[in-house]
């Protein structure tokens, strides 16, 4: 495979699907921070990504020159074990239709965003991109896993029989601004944050945590994910897809007591080991995309730290 198969020009027609997630969003902003000035996006009310027909329509329309698929239908433990054949079938139809049409107009280039829950759930640590396809998934988020696991084989396919410029990306555990705070179907981090708040508001003195604690979880800032992407979409066209994450880990129990010291919560915390913990560990082995030049740049602390303070913003804007 040819490297350097073209430069991105800085008023290069540039799609973000689900450019108003965390993901995305963080992606626009990041490409606007480095100078791109042709960016667009579609809510879901204007543009359902699951109608093959409405997708076709629009790349006819708007013939963008290169597209990152950050949207996806996501959510927690709770939300992937409950919601199981939403979660397979949204997502398969969403990124079968932008990676197959994609193709069909001619995009110069394609960023597919997975999630290191494509990863066997008892794979050795640190998780290297290799070990994709090796072992059994955590059952709770099988059809997630399975959905976005199809993306990357889309990617490296399209790439294979049409010769098109397909690249993937595995994000590790993100958070930031524009997060899911629902309290059914947020991540676990979101999750820690408005519990946290809403019992230091409350004066509540216990906060109840699903699971055991002892899992182990890399969490990467919204804004150093996107920068990843921006850099790979400028730097990478190679087949192998990319894991992008800080390469440190921490168990939820401290990740607990972290949210807790910056929110300000006094109570106590109880861990619920009824519930299920998921994989035991999932750290990222981030050689590759180091060794092409990008590393994060925002530690946790100071990471949460900015996002607690936009949420306490949120819930002010919203009350």
């Amino acid at each position: 495979m040819r490297e350097n198969w073209f430069r991105v020009e800085k008023n290069s027609k540039i799609y973000i699907a689900g450019h108003r997630g965390m993901v995305g969003s963080a992606i626009w902003r990041a490409l606007e921070k480095t100078g791109y000035t042709n960016i667009s996006g579609k809510t879901s009310k204007e543009l359902d990504l699951r109608n093959q027909l409405a997708v076709e329509r629009f790349f006819e329309e708007e013939k963008p020159d290169y597209v990152f698929i950050a949207a996806a239908k996501v959510g927690g433990i709770m939300a992937n074990n409950t919601y199981r054949a939403d979660f397979l079938y949204e997502n398969l139809a969403i990124q079968n239709n932008l990676i197959h049409t994609s193709w069909k107009a001619g995009v110069k280039k394609l960023l597919f965003l997975g999630s290191s829950c494509i990863y066997p759930k008892l794979a050795p640590q640190p998780l290297k991109e290799e070990y994709l396809l090796t072992g059994p998934l955590e059952p709770t988020n099988e059809p997630y896993a399975i959905a976005k696991i199809a993306g990357v084989k889309m990617c490296e396919s399209y790439r294979r029989q049409y010769g098109a410029n397909f690249i993937s990306a595995m994000p590790t555990n993100l958070y930031g601004p524009n997060d899911n705070y629902d309290p059914q179907n947020s991540h676990v981090l979101p999750a820690l944050i408005r519990k946290m708040h809403e019992a230091k508001a409350s004066n509540s003195n216990e906060v109840i945590i699903w699971g055991s604690g002892s899992p182990l979880r890399e969490f990467l800032h919204a804004d150093d994910m996107a920068a990843a992407c921006v850099f790979l979409m400028e730097n990478y066209d190679e087949e192998l897809f990319v894991n992008i994450g800080c390469g440190q880990d921490i168990s939820i129990k401290d990740l607990a007591l972290l949210v807790k010291d910056i929110v300000g919560f006094e109570g106590n915390l109880r861990f619920d080991a009824s519930k299920p913990d998921g994989t035991p560990r999932k750290l990222m082995d981030t050689g590759l995309i180091n060794s092409l030049g990008w590393k994060p740049l925002i530690e946790l602390r100071e990471g949460i730290e900015r996002t607690y303070r936009e949420f306490v913003q949120l819930t002010i804007d919203n009350a």
